[in-house]
């Protein structure tokens, strides 16, 4: 059994299976709007900065961008610089994953420990962290890997984000992290493969039930896992909402 086979038992726990589904419909939705077709790059490029400033204002950022261009807060610039990332970032997510983590961090985290910082890149040094991150990076690396989809991209995004959310490995910036890493297992699955899904502005809007929620994941009880996991399927359906906003947007101009 390779490693992302560990998470099929989730597929049974109350909920999840009619949750993937229902966000898998309405992203595949979403994907065959028109202007989504020809024009998916405009509606992506949106979807991707108003997921850097959603995944921002969780962490406590601003969610404004000035008019000049000069965004002077730490967490929205990094998380910016993040989402400008995530195209470059997926191969190396796909197959090197804690190499993407520490790029994700060096990327979210500059403005707040400064670029010449030794913790820039680097997980807090704990036996647990370790342990806890290798064993992720394995379970995404096999779910790009040969075999790949045994796990519905919905779950493995819920995984990644929770455990990353709960585990906190870098002294800075690890919401930003998580969301983005959750991010990259949405579109490296083939789920959304053109990061048209804006699930981060779900976060934002119920970000009393985001944190309720990844508090329970963090306890490991089933019940409480399938919570969180049904909570990221309904947050990638609202994101799908917030898709076919943009489309319909881009396609009215």
């Amino acid at each position: 059994m390779n490693a992302q086979e560990s998470l099929l038992p989730l597929l049974e726990l109350s909920g999840v299976r009619d949750a993937v589904a229902s966000a898998r419909a309405a992203i595949d939705e979403v994907h065959s709007h028109p202007a989504n077709r020809r024009g998916w790059p405009a509606t992506a490029a949106e979807a991707s900065v108003r997921a850097a400033r959603a995944s921002a204002a969780v962490a406590g950022g601003a969610t404004e961008i000035p008019d000049s261009g000069e965004v002077s807060d730490p967490l929205l610039a990094g998380s910016l610089r993040v989402a400008e990332a995530i195209g470059p970032l997926l191969p190396t997510w796909q197959r090197a994953p804690l190499q993407a983590l520490a790029r994700l961090h060096v990327l979210a985290a500059a403005d707040l420990v400064g670029e010449d910082s030794d913790q820039l890149g680097r997980p807090r040094t704990s036996e647990v962290v370790s342990g806890r991150l290798d064993l992720l990076a394995g379970i995404v690396a096999d779910a790009h890997g040969p075999g790949q989809g045994t796990v519905p991209g919905p779950v493995l995004a819920a995984v990644v984000h929770g455990e990353l959310l709960t585990l906190a490995p870098f002294e800075e910036a690890n919401g930003v992290i998580a969301r983005a890493a959750a991010r990259l297992s949405v579109i490296g699955t083939g789920l959304d493969p053109k990061g048209l899904v804006v699930p981060e502005v779900a976060y934002f809007r119920r970000q009393a039930d985001y944190h309720a929620a990844v508090e329970g994941f963090g306890t490991g009880e089933p019940d409480a896992v399938a919570a969180w996991i049904v909570h990221c399927c309904t947050a990638l359906e609202a994101g799908a909402r917030e898709a076919a906003s943009i489309a319909d947007a881009v396609q009215e101009s």
